[in-house]
């Protein structure tokens, strides 16, 4: 069967440490157990509504399970992963993928009511769009879950809301935000479950140190230079999935000839 195409991401000079110096991917240590269920507001345009972490929670609560991540030398930075041990359920037995829409959680302390449409439009679009690029020659994208097919969840975790942006920092055509996103200690969750049963395949958490003055104020981040560092991050996450899709893949071994003889596309 055929392999996963490999991606080769491009790298300037210094890229992602060196270009914003100031990252140090921090992953805390533990999932919380029996923290209390967060706070949502209605979903608008039928998205998922926009929750906060629980108070003295470790990580978001969007997977059910993180005890099993694990740091991974494969990919780069301190990204934490999981791939599934069972050779049915490994990456080589899909042949698409399902990209839901990314889910948001606010810091603890943040007003999750101030991040409206506009505001989570700013946030995800790039990203999807990013990790839509990313996957897609390896798993072609589809609408609907079905045989073979994987769903890939993410959520952006640690958003806090600030003020009102300067005027000088928005292009004239893009429309500004009424609060800006404060995104300096924005973490990523991403997993990949099976479409139809919902069994976890993979999955990986990592957080990025963007700094003071990382923010998004305007719907169009592509168009503002003030937004450079969210871009670069997303691009960066999107990239490092792809490399974790990839080394994920790489079966050795015994898990070779396990997943080949339990391969059955029809």
């Amino acid at each position: 069967m055929n392999a996963l195409r490999k991606h080769t991401v491009t790298k300037k000079p210094g890229a992602w440490k060196n270009r914003l110096a100031c990252l140090a991917a921090i992953i805390m240590a533990a999932a919380a157990v029996g923290c209390s269920k967060p706070e949502t507001k209605t979903a608008e345009a039928g998205l998922p509504p926009v929750k906060k972490i629980p108070a003295g929670a470790k990580f978001s609560g969007f997977m059910k399970d993180y005890d099993a991540l694990k740091p991974n030398p494969d990919v780069e930075g301190e990204m934490l992963t999981y791939v599934s041990a069972d050779a049915k359920k490994n990456l080589r037995s899909y042949f698409a993928i399902v990209v839901d829409p990314i889910e948001v959680y606010v810091a603890t302390d943040a007003d999750e009511k101030k991040v409206n449409e506009d505001s989570r439009k700013a946030l995800t679009s790039y990203f999807q769009h990013a990790l839509a690029g990313a996957v897609s020659d390896a798993f072609p994208i589809v609408e609907k879950p079905g045989p073979l097919t994987l769903r890939l969840r993410v959520a952006l975790v640690g958003v806090d809301v600030g003020g009102q942006v300067a005027a000088a920092d928005i292009p004239a055509d893009a429309k500004p935000l009424q609060n800006s996103l404060n995104i300096g200690k924005l973490g990523v969750e991403m997993e990949l479950v099976d479409s139809e049963t919902g069994e976890r395949i993979a999955a990986a958490v990592d957080r990025a140190n963007l700094g003071e003055g990382a923010e998004i104020g305007a719907v169009n981040i592509t168009r503002a230079e003030k937004f450079r560092a969210a871009r670069e991050a997303f691009d960066e996450w999107a990239s490092r999935l792809r490399a974790f899709l990839d080394s994920a893949h790489e079966l050795k071994g015994e898990d070779i000839e396990r997943a080949d003889k339990s391969y059955k596309p029809y």
